[in-house]
């Protein structure tokens, strides 16, 4: 199921808490860093010296979010957190939410979802939609469980290049802007996965790990 390498990594000493984060996705890693900074050691898969795609076959982002953290975490017995986002669009009946990223098709492709998700809004005057993310948390064998939700539109047509995913066409509330056309710092002030990591961290704080 898993490949392991032998010079694991994620077991340095450190005075800050190791967390592994159960994700592939590259911009989701880079996000999350940027809210914590140097708060916790955030340990990658492929820094923890694990290649696996970890399957996401539920139908609810908490329950995909458990799946996710549950798989590292009887890899390693470590301490880890997973995440699971999805867009949730109003006239849709909240698709395409847990199939995001999949929307189109099992490779993957954005540009896909994104034409798929802008064609069946088309002459819809309803634009209402909010990213929701659900953080699974694993620490000392208990697991705890965060949300983080920011309301916005979709718009027409695809707007910037930054980002990732649905980026191009979702205008968050409160701002004039696609999360394409904003830096990571712009993205963090609106950004559901920055209220749901917010959580996380103070909960950390919380329960004396730092």
């Amino acid at each position: 199921m898993a490949e392991l390498k032998k010079d694991v990594q994620y077991l340095i000493p450190s005075m800050k808490t190791n967390l592994i984060f159960a994700t592939n996705n590259q911009h989701k890693v880079d996000e999350i860093r940027t809210v914590i900074g140097n708060e916790f050691n955030i340990i990658t898969l492929q820094e923890a010296g694990i290649d696996i795609d970890i399957p996401e076959p539920h139908d609810t982002l908490e329950k995909n979010a458990s799946e996710k953290s549950s798989v590292i975490h009887q890899i390693t017995k470590q301490n880890c957190f997973s995440e699971d986002t999805g867009l949730e669009v109003t006239a849709l009946n909240g698709e395409p939410g847990v199939m995001s990223a999949r929307y189109a098709g099992e490779n993957k492709d954005f540009q896909n979802n994104i034409d798929k998700l802008l064609a069946k809004l088309l002459g819809k005057d309803n634009r209402d939609a909010h990213f929701r993310t659900v953080i699974s948390l694993i620490l000392n064998n208990k697991e705890y469980l965060f949300e983080g939700i920011c309301e916005g539109k979709i718009i027409t047509d695809q707007k910037g290049n930054k980002g990732f995913g649905y980026d191009p066409v979702f205008i968050p509330e409160g701002s004039d802007k696609t999360f394409a056309e904003m830096t990571m710092e712009e993205k963090n002030v609106f950004s559901h996965r920055r209220k749901a990591t917010d959580q996380l961290i103070q909960f950390l704080k919380e329960n004396g790990t730092h």
